[in-house]
């Protein structure tokens, strides 16, 4: 009930701010329709009656300003509202490699994503993300992220994050509509405390949380560790080059959302199972990019259930190119695989994505996948999208 409370009021907080903070302010219909039949009756001129709509306009925005400024007092110039709305039509083409199993094939028109957040800078070194995400088919929604952040700011390049958030375990870049399989196998969401050392060069973390997935005999406890570094080469350095690196590592891979729901019903593992991950992104003159990505277990996941001898190292990576045409106009191709990873991701998959910035904010993309799975089914997958921003 408090959780729903808490949606609500984001929520209505969000709309009420994105409306009062709207520079679209405008008399009233009755107001006009007065004006005009005082020009009819010649009481006044045309342009008395312009002169006096400016005016009204005027001490209406005015108005308004104080408004806004009373609502949120001094906390109209600290809190950054943002939001993502994704609709997405997609269509499958799903090839069994088994004669006996008959070939399927799915369309679907969904409302993919809706993203509403907030950015608040609570005081001087403290600061506060909360994100609410809704997935249609997916995810009902809820509170995605809620991160209480403390900083050193100007005194030392120091800073912890507490609360649920997406840990920093792989980077997961990508032009693409659909999620780089990397994201698809690591992504991991979970409250934890995260720390370290960030500056414009360098960005040192590391950090602590509870697992849902626990070592066969053991209690319940805060026994999951992540580390990470990630370099950006200075943009003086080498004129219109971009480059970001860095490697990560988790102590329980099979913690992440997607293993975890593989691996739900099967019971506990015989030992936690160190994840990996390094990536490169680099860019040049703005309209060149690059970037690829590895993310995998550094050993084999052994579960009760499995039949003796029976375990499977899951692995994840990808390589995208991508080209700016235009300011508006992006294309990009992809290649990517995963091994051990069953059928819940293609062992190979590469395509293509064009996108295009339709108005401001407002973006469209279409793109194609072609995937093969390790029991050789295939999947051709075309998606369109449009999405906006603000």
């Amino acid at each position: 009930m408090y959780k729903r409370n808490g949606i609500i009021i984001g929520i209505t907080l969000f709309l009420a701010m994105f409306i009062l903070n709207s520079n679209a302010f405008a008399i009233s219909r009755e107001t006009e329709q007065l004006l005009k039949i005082l020009e009819k009756k010649n009481i006044i001129t045309d342009k008395e009656s312009a002169d006096m709509k400016q005016e009204m306009e005027s001490s209406s925005q005015t108005g308004d300003k104080e408004a806004y400024d009373g609502l949120l007092g001094k906390w109209a110039d600290k809190i950054l509202p943002s939001a993502c709305i994704e609709v997405e039509a997609s269509y499958e083409d799903y090839n069994f490699h088994d004669p006996s199993v008959r070939d399927t094939d799915t369309s679907d028109f969904v409302l993919a994503t809706v993203e509403i957040g907030f950015d608040v800078d609570i005081a001087k070194h403290v600061k506060a993300s909360l994100f609410f995400l809704y997935e249609e088919d997916d995810t009902e929604f809820d509170v995605d992220q809620g991160i209480i952040t403390i900083d050193g700011a100007d005194v030392v390049p120091l800073y912890v994050d507490l609360g649920k958030m997406y840990i920093p375990f792989g980077k997961f870049e990508s032009h693409f509509i659909r999620d780089p399989l990397t994201l698809e196998l690591g992504e991991t969401n979970e409250s934890a405390v995260v720390g370290g050392f960030r500056n414009d060069l360098l960005e040192l973390s590391v950090g602590v949380f509870n697992g849902d997935i626990d070592e066969t005999g053991e209690d319940d406890h805060i026994d999951n560790y992540l580390a990470s570094a990630c370099f950006t080469l200075p943009e003086t350095t080498v004129p219109d080059l971009g480059l970001t690196a860095g490697i990560s590592w988790v102590s329980n891979i099979a913690d992440s959302d997607s293993l975890q729901e593989e691996l739900a019903g099967a019971g506990t593992i015989k030992n936690h199972v160190d994840g990996f991950n390094a990536f490169i992104i680099a860019s040049f003159l703005d309209r060149f990019f690059f970037n690829a990505e590895y993310l995998g277990a550094i050993n084999h996941i052994e579960m009760d259930t499995f039949d003796e001898g029976e375990s499977y190292k899951p692995e994840a990576w990808t390589i995208e190119l991508a080209y700016g045409v235009t300011d508006s106009l992006n294309l990009a191709v992809c290649y990517e695989g995963s091994d051990d990873c069953d059928d819940f991701l293609p062992q190979k998959q590469f395509g293509g994505v064009v996108s295009y910035d339709l108005l401001e904010n407002t973006s469209v993309a279409l793109e194609y996948l072609y995937g093969k799975f390790e029991n050789k089914d295939t999947r051709h997958l075309m998606t369109t999208m449009l999405a906006i921003e603000f």
